[in-house]
């Protein structure tokens, strides 16, 4: 017999198969299961999730996309051991089946109505326990990180609803007059919905019955002024009648005296003991405001009474675990007064982990049992200590946890709540509600400086800057924080600068945090004693790297094992917090983060365990697998090994079927692994490996131009140039001041351009490459037609392209001819610009796939010239093919120049308005991207449409903006365009 399937919604979307978790792989998956719960029991059609995943520009495979998704669905549902079939095909689409499943938005709903029903009967104790637990189903935005059109305007609508429930619950806790109780939550609710009438009214009049009268007035003078500053608008009715109560002390205003909901009464043990073990409250505790709320629902667990609600933090070392356990069980200590115990399992230390049979021991006698009455056997203990506390509400906290054989025995049943603190994910441990298992990250930056303030006092928390980076190298960690925080209060005369460059070391920084008995290194170590061995040499190479975030592939390559046993090895790492997942990335794969204190430490304990060759050998796998996977990415994207030179480095290919999962879509994947590539020429070039270095950049230029990341491609250019000078690397160096060049003529800086590609060529001569002198005389050809020597440029593009055919760069060859159509144009020779557009199209589709980029080039060309000749219609409908490819590319370089070709062709048939919308869109993505040269162009043709328009003064505006960007990059055809346009206009 399978488990009952459960669903949440009402937060991160998450599964779960009787209490334990399952994971939903891939964005797509996510999306479509979220959109079949939002629908449970009815059918939803094929076609509306096709519309949902894709967002309305489906690709053609959509339908049968979506039923391997579906497939996928089913097989992992039936794999957890779920009953029956849980989605059901029914026509027209799918269904997923509310019999056998439950979903937190239905108990949500059911609650709620039940809510409603008791407040009609004015049952209002039993509506305010009802409210509470409906809204305590709500563990987040509604599915957070599932996104889609239709997705998010469900989550939108309940979170409205939720809204309204938490408005009608505080006014029945308004009836009971739990005034007092609801006002800190109330104003948080306000602060973060500011406009919300109903909610405000709550507030105020909990102030007023609260004896804050004064408070009561700012909050109605805040509304007034939100609603005129957004709304334009004085606050309505039932606000300005309550202010006009409150200041007039109306005695229809107060409210019932507070009611409390009666305690059951105890079974008593042999002697009335309550004990009350917690230790002291964490001074200065700050943040962890959503841990706090997930916590609270171990309360309402325990108030219903069914059973013992068991909750569990889980987290690094140094995070704060047992300060949250702590401070949460002072805060609800009020609601156990059977008593409060506590105990420290000692499960990561030097000593042995404590017995649970000691603890059951010591637990018997603290709830007054006497020691001869107390079994030797651990077995009679534990049914002994469940017969104590049962029908007693009892608060237990069982700290530092290493095992569940230590959690076990000392779970009770009845209305008891237990808080287990852990580094690892006690699987075997059932956490209920489902929404008490906490996973405790770092502090937010607001939190973390507040922590600081507390510890240090404000005045010394001055300058911003210094506090972001001083919480930055302390990652944000509790226990870091908390040790910097002591070190500044005992030292008066440091400031908070002198501590951020104490801590900028890498080398010391460990050592800073480790002083005293507080020991963030300690913390580290007792963690990582406790890994498996295979886990441990993982996240010790994985410290080897300085990347911000990496997929499994990357892990694979450190340890030169398959993908598959590498994630088994992640998740141990993140089971025991050493690693942090960080979501999906544009190809809808996991990446995670080694936090960098853990990457310190992971580096220390290389350098400790492993031998300096057994760590390059590792740093090798992973550079030699970044090689091989961007120069696929870019063979794919461009349908062959085009437009590009390569090193010497030999490749190591991964799993032909792992290869084709990574790069489904190239440009997605450089995307994913961008910020990481770039880290890793930075490492690779400080490391001496020039080859690694300016291969892989070379193999990422196809990302620099088609996402316009300019930064990025100068800074890698620059660190692989330098490392390749420091080896005498001749190869490498013409590579490099080629990409240079490549940057500023993108920058249209043609005199910096042209100098890069001078020595560049030099170069290339000299060693005898053929293939990167052409690429370099490609580039040199577009500054001279820039320049308005079209014969040079073609002479230049003719030599070029000769290589390209010898070389078989098809799309190289390509682009050659496009540039020389282009000089066809210049000349006004529109047929053989035509003819050569033509032929440069051709070569794009003779690739296949890969060759849309060529075919956008030449289609964008041949629309040029069909421009020119008057041929509009044929004009048009070019450059709208060349909007389709470039838009599925999000080439926004590509998107400027035809949205731009569009609007021309458009003023030249007169329509004018037309042409001005086109253009005014194709002037917003040339100023995202900072291009000048086709900013420019689009003002000028801008400039002609408001002219015609009657738009003089416009019109002018666009012209002279026009002339400073043609000046700014020194184009003279250009600038003599738009200085002829000018004259128009009179001085």
């Amino acid at each position: 017999m399978g488990e009952r399937l459960r669903f949440c919604v009402l937060g991160p979307l998450r599964a779960f198969v009787g209490y334990r978790a399952i994971t939903v792989g891939g964005a797509r998956q996510r999306t479509i299961l979220a959109l079949l719960l939002l629908s449970r029991g009815r059918v939803v059609p094929v076609d509306t999730l096709v519309d949902a995943v894709w967002n309305g520009r489906p690709p053609a495979t959509a339908r049968t996309q979506v039923a391997i998704c579906i497939a996928a669905l089913r097989k992992t549902f039936k794999a957890e051991g779920a009953e029956d079939e849980v989605i059901v095909t029914a026509h027209p689409g799918y269904l997923l089946r509310a019999e056998g499943t439950d979903l937190d938005l239905a108990d949500f709903t059911d609650l709620v109505a039940q809510a409603e029903e008791a407040v009609r009967e004015r049952k209002l104790s039993e509506a305010a326990h009802a409210y509470t637990r409906a809204l305590a189903l709500w563990t987040g935005p509604v599915l957070a990180g599932v996104t889609g059109r239709r997705v998010e305007d469900e989550a939108t609508r309940l979170e409205e609803v939720r809204l309204n429930t938490y408005d009608d619950a505080t006014a029945v806790q308004l009836e009971l007059g739990a005034h007092q109780d609801i006002v800190p939550e109330l104003a948080a609710v306000v602060r973060e919905h500011p406009l919300r009438e109903r909610t405000r009214r709550h507030l105020m009049l909990a102030q007023y019955r609260s004896g804050r009268r004064a408070e009561a007035m700012e909050t109605f003078r805040d509304a007034r002024e939100h609603f005129i500053d957004e709304l334009g608008l004085e606050p309505g009715p039932d606000l300005q009648s309550l202010h006009d109560a409150i200041l007039n002390d109306d005695p229809a205003l107060a409210g019932p005296a507070a009611q409390t909901v009666p305690t059951p009464a105890a079974s008593p043990p042999a002697v009335q003991v309550i004990p009350s073990e917690l230790p002291p409250d964490l001074p200065g505790f700050t943040g962890r405001t959503a841990e706090l709320a997930a916590l609270d629902s171990l309360v309402n667990t325990v108030t219903e009474g069914t059973s013992a609600a068991v909750g569990l933090i889980t987290g690094v070392a140094g995070v704060g675990k047992t300060g949250l356990a702590v401070h949460w069980a002072h805060r609800v200590s009020g609601l156990f007064p059977d008593g409060r115990l506590f105990a420290d399992l000692r499960g990561y230390g030097d000593a042995e982990p404590t017995d649970p049979s000691d603890v059951l021991s010591r637990f018997l006698r603290s709830l007054g049992v006497p020691s001869e009455q107390i079994p030797a056997e651990v077995e009679a203990r534990t049914a002994l200590y469940r017969s104590v506390l049962a029908g007693r509400r009892v608060l237990i906290t069982l700290d530092n946890v290493r095992r569940p054989s230590q959690v076990l025995p000392l779970l009770p049943g009845g209305r008891c709540c237990v808080v287990i603190t852990s580094r690892e994910q006690q699987e075997e441990v059932d956490v209920w509600p489902p929404q008490a298992r906490v996973r405790l990250g770092a502090l937010s930056r607001a939190e973390s400086v507040d922590l600081l303030s507390t510890i240090v006092g404000a005045p010394r928390i001055t300058a911003a800057s210094d506090t972001e980076a001083l919480v930055g190298l302390c990652d944000r960690l509790p226990l870091a924080l908390r040790i910097v925080g002591a070190r500044l209060a005992s030292r008066p005369h440091w400031t908070v600068r002198h501590m951020v460059t104490r801590l900028s070391n890498e080398q010391r920084r460990l050592d800073e945090l480790s002083q005293g008995e507080s020991k963030v290194r300690a913390g580290f170590e007792l963690s990582y004693r406790c890994l498996p061995a295979d886990a441990a040499r993982l996240y010790r190479r994985l410290g080897l790297l300085t990347v911000p975030d990496f997929g499994a592939w990357a892990a694979a390559a450190l340890l030169d094992t398959d993908v598959l046993d590498a994630e088994l090895l992640i998740e141990n790492l993140v089971d025991a917090h050493f690693l942090e997942g960080t979501g999906l990335d544009a190809t809808g794969g996991l990446r995670y983060r080694l936090p960098n204190l853990l990457r310190l430490f992971a580096r220390e304990r290389a350098a400790h365990e492993e031998e300096p060759t057994e760590r390059q050998a590792a740093l090798d796998r992973f550079f030699r697998t970044c090689l091989t996977l961007a120069e696929a990415a870019h063979r794919r994207e461009y349908g062959g090994d085009f437009t590009v030179l390569h090193g010497s480095v030999p490749r190591r290919p991964p799993e032909p079927e792992l290869l084709d999962e990574l790069i489904t879509s190239p440009l997605d994947w450089f995307e994913a692994e961008r910020l990481s590539l770039r880290a890793v020429i930075d490492q690779a070039a400080g490391q001496g490996a020039d080859e690694v270095a300016w291969d892989l950049c070379m193999s990422m230029v196809t990302l620099f131009e088609t996402r316009n990341y300019v930064e990025d491609w100068r800074f890698c250019g620059e660190r692989a140039l330098a490392a390749c000078r420091e080896a005498g690397n001749l190869r490498g160096q013409a590579a490099m001041l080629h990409d240079l060049g490549a940057v500023e003529l993108r920058l249209r800086r043609l005199e910096t351009a042209e100098a890069y590609f001078d020595e560049a060529l030099a170069l290339h001569r000299r060693i005898g490459e053929e293939h990167g002198r052409a690429l370099t005389l490609r580039n040199l050809a577009i500054i001279a037609r820039m320049r308005g020597d079209l014969t040079l440029a073609m002479e230049q593009l003719d030599e070029a392209r000769n290589v390209f055919r010898t070389v078989r760069d098809l799309s190289s060859e390509a682009h050659a001819m496009n540039n020389m159509a282009q000089i066809e144009l210049d000349r006004g020779n529109t047929d053989e610009a035509v003819r050569l557009s033509l032929e440069a199209v051709k070569i794009s589709q003779s690739i296949g796939v890969g060759g849309e980029r060529g075919i956008a080039q030449g289609t964008n060309r041949l629309a040029r010239a069909y421009l020119a000749q008057g041929r509009l219609d044929q004009a048009e409908q070019a450059f709208l093919k060349v909007l389709h490819i470039v838009k599925g590319k999000s080439d926004m370089v590509g998107l400027a120049y035809a949205l731009l070709g569009l609007g021309e062709t458009r003023m030249a048939a007169g329509a004018w308005q037309e042409a001005a919308h086109t253009l005014d869109e194709a002037l917003d993505i040339a100023a995202r991207i900072d291009s000048p040269v086709v900013e420019g162009q689009i003002s000028l043709a801008l400039g002609e449409v408001c002219r015609r328009q009657g738009r003089d003064t416009e019109a002018r505006k666009h012209l002279l903006a026009a002339q400073e960007r043609f000046e700014q990059v020194g184009v003279r055809p250009l600038q003599e365009r738009a200085a002829r346009a000018l004259e128009a206009f009179p001085t």
